[in-house]
């Protein structure tokens, strides 16, 4: 996840607190006992979206997210965190990739194209493990049988990707296409990573 992402994401969550609920953030942050500590003159008199940067810059980005939401739950902000991505009832860790996956799922909804639609033609020619995908694809109710077997019986991955994608991709809609993504970041993260970066 770029940086401009991490920043945005933690300064509308700044921006949505009150004056005062801002100021009781600035003074836990700078109040924090682990390190490394933030400088005093970074934090105090600064706006939301200097504060964002300062998180980041600080703590790298899962870093960031996660100091962000201990801060925002120990100042009683409990509904901007569970804004900023936490689940209600989940333990106090949070997973930097479900943050990524659901940030990155936003963004690629707002320009109107999937990110597996974007990189059709990388995917097709790229996506090695298809195998397995197709294997999980099949337990997760994306294609059926009938399917997966038409899309094995084809000659090379690159054949096997493409019919996928004219078939069961082209119909299973967005939440499908939001599976298909998983699976290929577990299966294929370097490639994700790649064309994420591109």
């Amino acid at each position: 996840m770029s940086h401009l992402l991490t920043d945005l994401t933690i300064q509308d969550a700044l921006e949505d607190l009150t004056e005062k609920k801002f100021k009781k953030f600035c003074a836990a942050l700078l109040d924090r006992r682990g390190e490394p500590r933030v400088k005093r003159s970074s934090v105090e008199g600064q706006d939301y979206i200097t504060i964002a940067q300062v998180l980041v810059s600080t703590f790298t980005e899962s870093g960031a997210l996660r100091i962000t939401l201990e801060l925002l739950r120990e100042i009683d902000c409990s509904e901007e965190a569970q804004r900023l991505g936490e689940l209600p009832h989940e333990p106090k860790r949070i997973s930097i990739i479900s943050i990524s996956q659901s940030i990155f799922a936003h963004v690629t909804e707002m320009i109107g194209l999937h990110f597996v639609d974007t990189h059709r033609t990388a995917l097709i020619q790229r996506v090695s493990t298809v195998p397995p995908l197709l294997d999980e694809l099949l337990d997760r109710g994306i294609i059926k049988q009938e399917g997966y077997n038409t899309i094995m019986a084809q000659a090379t991955s690159q054949a096997r990707m493409r019919e996928l994608y004219t078939g069961p991709l082209n119909a299973c809609g967005s939440s499908g296409k939001d599976i298909f993504y998983k699976i290929l970041e577990k299966l294929e993260p370097y490639l994700i990573s790649d064309l994420r970066n591109n």
